[in-house]
């Protein structure tokens, strides 16, 4: 969740540093820090609150050095304070360490560390860190020795970075678990915790795996196993254009991405639907005899990326005819799943980096399943502890708030459910190749909703008042129901619900009033009947009713009081083009209500603590 920066080069080192963190202010902090090396020791600048704080305060007092770490906080020990911002550095002030994840032993480190003398000046588990350091750099060792024996005595989920005045022609990195990437340049070596923040310095990139050390200098990067075996990597080449990174025009990253989904539908579904009738999905190497002998299927994501399952689960059923157990990935490893050997385990998340995710997966994968990865960023940990992958290809996503990697998840599970399908023979060459041209057409259809807009604009107005939303939607609808209220409530700050229609009866109409907007979903024709029986028990009780329907269905504008149309397509692909208006209201009524949208309030982008 954190952001981290490191430079070592000719150039001045904190212009690098600021510009990198701002470009993974995405990922959500609330504090902010450097640390630079210049005129022989290491000055500290952090500051709580948001990086235009810390930027003031370092061009008031300014740091000036070529050698420097760089970091953005989100509090898990420690209140979000200047003094428990990091870097944080030892008793001597020479070592300065930023850090991502938890240090699950830290309060018995912080005992033995007080008994020897060492004084701490923040609340924080990673400032123990510096004082392990600060010990073992005192038996005169090199300072990756010194990093390697401190984290030997520390547990947890981490990225750690360290710099020394004694030793300044160098930065230590050590991953286990949390992100670390290396932009190699000329003559200058930056690290990141993600790509986005390198694009402007290099496109040739090293990550570096869980238990691994890097060694960063001017000439380059070494990196090794933590036992000292040296490990060998070519550059990987980054194609982003460093303006996708960028608002492109656009008053927030948010609305950008929900924009870019016509074209990220495109890029998802590009090379995988070619051959009439057919699915190729590269990246994906199980077998058909492997298909055939599946009898059942786990799903496991966190938030947006479990909707994405939801969503999923009536898919797969539908196409493929097994079970599909969809379980968030916070429960999955604590409920001693029933996981048989041989199934199928799909784990989902945009950054491949999501703890609890990774978590279950590997409880997935203990228990004999095979995994296959549904996620955005390629190098990512889920994508390479999985046996298939399927990238989503939805480029960088900024904002906090998910928009066109939901999308582009749904349009990789519908593929995916096609594929297998196919294998079993419980879909045919003629059903798939049908399915397969609605498919191609919903990025067409998709850029149609969105030239829609002005009419999302102007319902947000009527909405932003409200203190209570409720979204209601059967089969597919729930599943999309719950997606655009999680949507509302995180970026608009609004009490939203999202409830299966049916169980609108069993409490929750006590709470429906003239003042509280009932959005009901309508896609889904089996159930159009029974969805009218339940907005009338909404109309009955004075709510006013939102209806997401298609253009052709003419009955929903004489029961609701306004309609939301979207395109024609199978029932099948419609949370495709039924969340693109949910996903456009959210931001406007959070507009409206004046929020930060791109970096909504306790929130980060990819949780990477469990």
């Amino acid at each position: 969740m954190c952001g981290i920066m490191g430079y070592i080069g000719e150039r001045q080192a904190l212009p690098i540093l600021l510009d990198g963190l701002r470009k993974l202010e995405y990922r959500g902090y609330d504090s902010a820090g450097v640390a630079v090396f210049g005129n022989g020791r290491i000055e500290v600048r952090r500051a709580a609150g948001k990086l235009a704080r810390l930027a003031d305060m370092t061009s008031q007092n300014g740091i000036s050095g070529t050698v420097g770490i760089g970091h953005t906080r989100w509090a898990t020990h420690g209140l979000p304070t200047d003094q428990n911002a990091h870097p944080h550095t030892d008793c001597t002030g020479k070592v300065a360490v930023i850090h991502n994840g938890i240090i699950e032993n830290f309060l018995s480190l912080r005992e033995m560390l007080e008994t020897r003398g060492h004084r701490f000046s923040s609340d924080t588990d990673t400032e123990v860190i510096a004082h392990l350091i600060e010990e073992e750099l005192s038996r005169s060792v090199s300072l990756e020795e010194a990093v390697r024996r401190a984290i030997q005595q520390a547990h947890g989920a981490y990225a750690i970075v360290v710099m020394s005045s004694d030793q300044p022609d160098r930065i230590v990195a050590v991953r286990q678990i949390s992100p670390l990437i290396i932009g190699l340049g000329n003559g200058e070596t930056i690290l990141a915790s993600d790509i986005p923040a390198l694009l402007s310095y290099t496109r040739d990139v090293l990550i570096i795996e869980d238990g691994e050390m890097a060694v960063l200098t001017r000439d380059g990067a070494t990196i090794q196993t933590l036992d000292g075996s040296r490990v060998r990597k070519a550059p990987m080449h980054i194609t982003w254009d460093a303006e996708m990174a960028e608002k492109g025009g656009y008053p927030h990253f948010m609305l950008k991405e929900i924009h870019e989904q016509p074209r990220a539908l495109q890029e998802t579904m590009m090379g995988r639907l070619d051959v009439e009738g057919v699915v190729e999905l590269d990246g994906v190497s199980y077998t058909s005899e492997f298909v055939k002998r599946l009898d059942k299927i786990w799903m496991t994501a966190c938030g947006t990326a479990y909707h994405a399952a939801l969503v999923g689960r009536w898919t797969l059923e539908h196409l493929v005819g097994i079970p599909v157990e969809p379980e968030l990935a916070s429960e999955l490893r604590y409920r001693d799943p029933l996981i048989a050997r041989d199934s199928l385990a799909i784990a989902i998340s945009q950054s491949g980096e999501t703890a609890d995710t990774l978590a279950a997966i590997r409880e997935a994968e203990r228990r004999g399943a095979r995994i296959l990865a549904i996620t955005n960023v390629v190098g990512s940990t889920l994508s390479r502890d999985a046996d298939d992958v399927l990238y989503i290809r939805a480029g960088p996503e900024i904002a906090v708030a998910s928009s066109k990697a939901y999308l582009t998840m749904l349009v990789a599970l519908q593929m995916l459910a096609l594929d297998l399908g196919l294998r079993r023979g419980t879909v045919t060459a003629a059903e798939a190749g049908a399915l397969i041209q609605q498919l191609k057409m919903l990025p067409a259809k998709a850029q149609d909703v969105l030239d829609r807009e002005d009419q999302i604009v102007a319902l947000a107005k009527k909405i932003a008042p409200a203190e209570h939303v409720f979204f209601i939607g059967r089969g597919l609808d729930y599943a999309v129901a719950m997606e655009g209220s999680l949507k509302l409530k995180e970026i608009s700050y609004l009490h939203s619900e999202a409830l299966a229609a049916g169980e609108l009866k069993h409490g929750t109409l006590a709470l429906v009033t003239k003042d509280t907007p009932v959005i009901a979903l309508l896609t889904q024709r089996h159930v159009q009947e029974k969805m009218m029986s339940n907005i009338q028990e909404v109309k009955a009780r004075g709510g006013p009713v939102i209806a997401v329907a298609y253009d052709g269905d003419r009955e929903v504008a004489k029961h609701v009081d306004t309609v939301i149309r979207i395109p024609e397509t199978a029932d099948l692909l419609a949370p495709v083009l039924a969340i693109i208006p949910l996903q456009l209201l959210a931001y406007y009524v959070a507009k409206e209500r004046g929020n930060d949208i791109d970096q909504p309030r306790n929130l980060a982008k990819s949780v990477t603590v469990e």
